[in-house]
């Protein structure tokens, strides 16, 4: 499919980081709305089901994307600097 040495320089922290959110985002968007009968309790003046059918999954998957950014700028400092602003020009 592509190159072999490619796939070899994946980051094993980054995989997992990926499979995690994946993992997660597939909880929620799935999860959640198949059970969504049987969560009967209240937030506020709406029930629970509602809110996380028509809000609550948008707002995980941006804090999602949000945690993802704020890792993948620890995990790879040097893939942030512009080119022509770090050391090897």
């Amino acid at each position: 499919m592509g190159d072999p040495e490619a796939q070899e320089r994946h980051d094993p922290r980054v995989l997992a980081l990926k499979a995690g959110l994946l993992a997660v985002w597939a909880a929620v968007s799935f999860g959640v709305c198949f059970f969504a009968r049987d969560l009967q309790f209240r937030i506020g003046p709406w029930p629970f089901d509602f809110w996380m059918a028509a809000q609550g999954t948008v707002l995980v998957f941006i804090a999602l994307v949000a945690v993802y950014a704020v890792v993948m700028k620890r995990l790879a400092p040097g893939d942030n600097v512009p080119p022509g602003a770090g050391g090897d020009g």
